[in-house]
């Protein structure tokens, strides 16, 4: 079979059949068929000892190295993918077929990588990030102030999430926020009632000297903000500040917060460490980490005393027990700040206020109704919330017959309620009545805002975060030199986005591309810039009618969803990879498309229940595991690695 076949958006069974026949080792017709792609378009370049960068398409002629090089083949990939190569000025191949041998090349090497099984992938050290410094620190001193806000801002990485430890290290600025922020923390904690019984747990009496005191005081808060327990001689440092202190004359109390000053800016509290496995086989991950692990994933911050006291007594690692756990975890309110986190960046909706804001002049609403904007951004997040809490099916995010309503949004969709649940400012489950147009996340405005730009709307922008942020299938970046969208009145008569973008795709240049995300974002279009429905857009008939590359035809969003709720299982898969990225707190690498399969799997048999996502993540070989450390590569091996 080729992979020059042309491919439509088919049911997810014939593809995943499609896709297994490509991707099996011993199919040499489609790897042939690959060989001859890269001869065509880049052999010019990449070809024997004066190969560009180095990097001889010898080094990738034969099947057998999907299995033992597949970083060249990523790389080789990823530069087609993005239209890196062929170099501008070279013939270079259509688009369709650099989506063909980009999802063939991708197949293959999940095939292989998958081939010994699941097993578990890297667990680098990383920094916490803002909000989870913040959250530790009100866990740790009962301390309920935003502290982080005096952080710097942290980057997404991985899976596109921004506790990825791709991009949590410690820069000379955060080492002097650090510094900052303890002392404020800790000068609180000495003023505020609830925060001076966490820490002053003992002190000195009759019978119990200073020293006493203080030592039972570090050993009780040292194991907590470390979150493991602590030997003596880890100890042993704070106690010698204390008794510094003390020779300076100061107080008792003063000596001890002072002293804790030191804990807050050490690693093991800045640091989420898990002790090295230096051993040649993986092994389970140590008990006080599975409780970190478990914690930051659920409530982003550090276990509570039940964790710790399951972990101290070895039975975290009992499935039974973590189901349980992983249950009272998600009905905790703690988890709320889980679904925000998660859902502003899965969604992309954390930029609306930042990067991206309606224009004011041509959205006075939103401009002025800072109740509507929180509600607007809050509605996907409790949204998501209150799946996770009923255990609804995951589909619901496309299509479903509730919401989370308030009286604000009530009046900017120009819905109204059923009697029974009369809108309130409180957010609340309510039913859609029939013919709302708002079921699932598509017609909500944060979403339709967001993919929007300031002053009109973008079936482009609309289109691709469809493509990326739902169906996992993100679009390649646009060639360079493309024209921008010519503005509604550059011509005498006013012209509709839709009359505008037609133009815009008769450059060839564009046209590619813009079959493929157009006909998604169409389909919104009668959701202005902020999310009102509207008829008419510049004077006309809204036409919001949408084709999908394969032919499919839909008008609408209430068609196109039922179009992707043919296809849910893309969006699942799409989900589940976001998930397990954002739990494991890092990018994903081919090994762990392994364990995205299964617990699709196991989503499949469960109805797609919403908890089985977090509770089969939480089982899962990669987070409950931890892989040997790799040698050290030899000199000549890290230079390989360096070469495109």
């Amino acid at each position: 079979m080729s992979f020059f076949t042309t491919r439509q958006l088919v049911p997810l069974a014939v593809l995943t059949l499609w896709q297994i026949a490509l991707a099996a080792p011993h199919d040499e017709s489609a790897f042939a068929d690959a060989q001859a792609f890269l001869g065509t378009y880049c052999r010019s370049c990449h070809d024997g000892k004066s190969a560009v960068a180095g990097f001889s398409l010898d080094r990738i002629a034969t099947s057998a190295t999907l299995r033992t090089d597949p970083q060249k083949w990523i790389r080789a990939t990823a530069r087609v993918r993005n239209g890196e190569m062929p170099p501008k000025g070279s013939p270079a191949p259509p688009l369709d077929q650099r989506e063909r041998f980009s999802e063939w090349a991708d197949s293959a090497l999940r095939t292989e990588a998958c081939a010994a099984g699941i097993v578990p992938g890297p667990s680098p050290i990383r920094r916490l990030n803002r909000d989870e410094y913040t959250a530790t620190l009100r866990d740790l001193l009962d301390m309920h102030l935003d502290v982080g806000h005096a952080l710097p801002a942290d980057g997404a990485g991985g899976e596109g999430f921004d506790n990825a430890a791709e991009t949590l290290f410690l820069s000379p600025l955060h080492s002097e926020k650090y510094m900052e922020v303890a002392k404020f923390a800790m000068d609180f904690a000495a003023k505020e009632f609830k925060s001076r019984a966490k820490v002053l747990v003992r002190t000195p009496g009759p019978g119990v000297s200073p020293n006493q005191a203080a030592r039972e005081i570090f050993e009780n808060f040292l194991p907590r903000a470390f979150r493991r327990p602590v030997r003596a001689d880890e100890v042993a440092p704070y106690l010698a500040l204390f008794q510094a202190a003390q020779k300076e004359g100061q107080s008792f109390e003063e000596s001890v917060f002072f002293s804790l000053r030191a804990a807050l800016v050490s690693p093991m509290f800045l640091f989420r460490v898990e002790p090295a496995n230096r051993g040649p086989q993986a092994r389970p991950l140590d008990q006080f980490a599975l409780a970190s692990r478990l914690s930051y994933f659920v409530w982003g911050s550090m276990p509570d005393e039940m964790l710790f006291d399951i972990a101290a007594a070895g039975k975290l690692q009992d499935p039974k027990v973590l189901e349980a756990l992983v249950a009272r975890m998600i009905r905790n309110d703690r988890s709320l700040g889980f679904a925000q986190r998660f859902t502003e960046q899965w969604l992309r909706t954390r930029e609306l206020g930042a990067e991206k804001m309606p224009d004011p002049k041509l959205f006075r609403s939103y401009a002025t109704d800072e109740e509507l904007r929180s509600d607007i951004r809050f509605e996907p997040i409790l949204f998501f919330r209150e799946i996770l809490l009923r255990d609804l099916p995951l589909w619901n995010l496309l299509t479903s017959k509730h919401t989370v309503g308030t009286s604000n949004l009530a009046k900017h969709y120009g819905v109204k309620l059923p009697v029974r649940q009369a809108a309130t400012k409180q957010p609340q489950w309510v039913d859609l009545p029939e013919g709302s147009r708002r079921g699932g996340l598509l017609g909500m405005s944060a979403v339709l805002a967001v993919s929007s730009y300031p002053y009109r709307t973008s079936p482009v922008l609309r289109g691709a975060w469809i493509l990326d942020a739902i169906l996992g299938t993100p679009p390649p970046p646009p060639p360079p030199g493309v024209p921008a969208l010519e503005e509604a009145h550059a011509t005498a008569v006013p012209r509709t986005v839709r009359e505008r973008l037609t133009q815009h795709r008769e450059n060839p240049a564009c046209a590619g591309c813009h079959s493929r995300i157009d006909g998604l974002g169409f389909a919104l279009e009668n959701y202005d810039a902020i999310g009102r429905w509207r008829d008419e857009d510049a004077g006309k008939p809204v036409d919001a009618s949408g084709e999908l590359s394969g032919g499919t035809k839909f008008h609408g969003p209430e068609q196109m969803k039922a179009v992707l709720l043919e296809r849910k299982d893309f969006f699942i898969r799409n989900l589940t990879a976001k998930m397990l990225g954002y739990a494991l707190g890092r990018g994903l690498t081919l090994r762990d498309s392994c364990t995205v399969d299964d617990i699709v799997a196991k989503l499949t048999e469960n109805d797609y229940s919403a908890q089985t996502l977090i509770r089969e993540i939480v089982l899962s070989v990669p987070f409950r595991n931890q892989a040997a450390m790799p040698p050290p590569a030899p000199l000549r091996a890290r230079k390989e690695q360096n070469k495109p």
